[in-house]
């Protein structure tokens, strides 16, 4: 889903650190930004279900779910209620551009309070709402702190964590959304109950205390040593390294760092870096990973979940409940990402989730064609509970794949030269599909009605499709020797790395050895290519 991370991987190997209280303390305040993040992306779609809501903001939409002339798969189209979804996202996709250079001139614990203060405020405009313009720029300000979270939050974990905690730590942002999600869920299910028709706007409210969580810690939190070596502050960059890492031998890393930001500061114009040939398919990877993860249509159901199962029938308590069982589904299959990730790596966790996710969709399908008519009250309990097993099938599919790993990957291929631009065109792609699947959703259940879970079906086909032929492994491979050991000996990508091998003549067939920067390391550029049916 929306959200997500970069890890970063130092050049060298692993350097002395211990896993320092200040480490802990810091990665679980700026964590909280993902809390954030996920609380507003769960929270939306408990209050859109919500009778005092609609009444006073979509009363349209309202009198559509009480009268029985709607089709039930339309009785939710309407554009301005998924506006009130979708505008975080368009608001968090324009923000972006902003956080990315308050990020790197100001520093990510800077950026973080940024985003604090924009999710504060836009909390209290939405729970004290008085009409659609306040709702509505509410959650405009809302997207504004989810674009200077993204990019600060993800950045500071993966730098100051350890090089051996790093990826587990990176994780740790997705599995903040999760639970941020199912903890809307609850609290939507408690204020549903409430009566006087307030409950929105407790919900709503509720989001001020992860919101509070970044700002505290935004305040309380060290500056990262890359983010002060970057702004020249050297000496303040030694020391917070010093204390971070629990031990006085931080000379290695420190000087690591520092090259690595003088490397950094040679790259002039490092979104066109990215569009040269050499770097066309770390590009096309993380562009496609993007557009994929939203194509698999989880955030719509996540977003929704509470509309989608009044639509199949559900009861108000039973598609609140239902919500909240497929949000601790997705809390608990991120923990299982958590571990293995490292282990059977990324190729064997989306392939199978592919297949899981497909066969899930499927079923729900076909038993919303056959069971769920166009004016049906309710759907046959045994009906129900297929249809929410096969949606948490779907979710936990989703949570140990897709959902962390459409970040994860694209951080580890791009080279230091590139990764702070295909960083902003990751997370811009990322948030244009979100805004545009929850823009469209409501739209589209209308009028593909079941057909819905087929349309994201076929998306899981050809995304399990791209993952098989042309997603190489990059599972204990260093981002320095990415272009080596996968790039050059990758079946299709290779013939992009030809014009990077040095001394090589793109125009020939040459399979020589090659002597690079004058070590005696060797590159052979048409070998050990892959097969495409070898990776079945």
């Amino acid at each position: 889903m929306a959200g997500g991370g970069f890890a970063t991987s130092s050049a060298g190997g692993d350097f002395e650190a211990k896993i320092t209280p200040i480490v802990i303390i810091s990665c679980i305040m700026a964590a909280t930004g993902g809390l954030m993040f996920g609380y507003d992306v769960g929270v939306s779609g408990g209050v859109t279900s919500m009778d005092p809501f609609l009444k006073k903001f979509f009363p349209v939409v309202y009198r559509k779910t009480k009268e029985d002339l709607d089709s039930n798969y339309c009785k939710y189209d309407n554009q301005g209620l998924q506006l009130f979804t979708s505008s975080l996202y368009l608001a968090g996709l324009t923000s972006t551009f902003f956080a990315s250079y308050t990020t790197r001139r100001l520093g990510r614990r800077l950026t973080m309070l940024i985003a604090g203060l924009f999710f504060i405020v836009g909390v209290v405009l939405n729970a004290a709402a008085q009409d659609l313009a306040m709702l509505i720029i509410g959650r405009i300000l809302l997207g504004c702190g989810v674009g200077f979270a993204n990019q600060a939050v993800p950045l500071f974990l993966s730098e100051i964590a350890p090089t051996r905690i790093r990826g587990a730590l990176n994780i740790l942002f997705q599995l903040n959304v999760t639970i941020g999600i199912l903890f809307a869920n609850l609290v939507n299910y408690g204020t549903a109950k409430i009566k006087g028709g307030w409950g929105w706007r407790l919900s709503l409210g509720l989001a001020g205390i992860p919101a509070l969580l970044l700002t505290v810690g935004a305040l309380l939190v060290v500056e990262t040593p890359n983010s002060l070596i970057e702004r020249g502050r050297l000496e303040e960059g030694k020391t917070v390294l010093r204390k971070i890492r629990g031990t006085d031998n931080i000379e290695p890393e420190f000087q690591e760092l520092v090259e690595a930001s003088r490397v950094a500061k040679l790259v002039k114009h490092p979104f066109k870096n990215l569009m040269q040939r050499r770097n066309r398919p770390q590009l096309v990877i993380a562009v496609a990973l993007q557009i994929f993860q939203q194509c698999t249509g989880i955030n719509a159901i996540m977003f929704y979940a509470p509309v989608l199962f009044k639509t199949l029938g559900f009861h108000d308590d039973a598609s609140l409940y239902s919500a909240v069982i497929t949000g601790a589904v997705n809390v608990l299959s991120t923990l299982v990402s958590i571990y293995s990730v490292d282990k059977v790596g990324r190729r064997v966790l989306l392939l199978e989730a592919g297949i899981q996710m497909f066969f899930s969709q499927v079923v729900i399908a076909i038993i919303l064609g056959i069971k769920v008519k166009e004016h049906s009250e309710n759907l046959h309990s045994t009906y129900a509970i297929i249809v929410v097993v096969m949606v948490c099938t779907f979710v936990s599919a989703f949570a140990w794949s897709w959902g962390p790993l459409g970040w994860l990957i694209p951080s580890e291929t791009f080279p230091l030269e590139t990764r702070s631009a295909g960083q902003s065109v990751t997370v811009c792609v990322n948030l244009l599909f979100t805004f545009v699947i929850a823009q469209a959703f409501l739209s589209m259940l209308c009028h593909f009605k079941f057909g819905i879970f087929i349309f994201f079906s076929g998306w899981v086909l050809i995304m399990s499709f791209f993952v098989l032929f042309l997603l190489p492994e990059t599972k204990n491979i260093p981002i320095e020797e990415m272009t080596e050991r996968v790039w050059k000996k990758h079946w299709f990508w290779k013939r992009f790395m030809d014009d990077h091998v040095e001394g090589f003549n793109s125009y020939g067939d040459n399979d020589e050895e090659t002597v690079v920067n004058g070590s005696d390391k060797k590159v052979y550029a048409h070998n050990n290519g892959f097969d495409p049916a070898s990776q079945l």
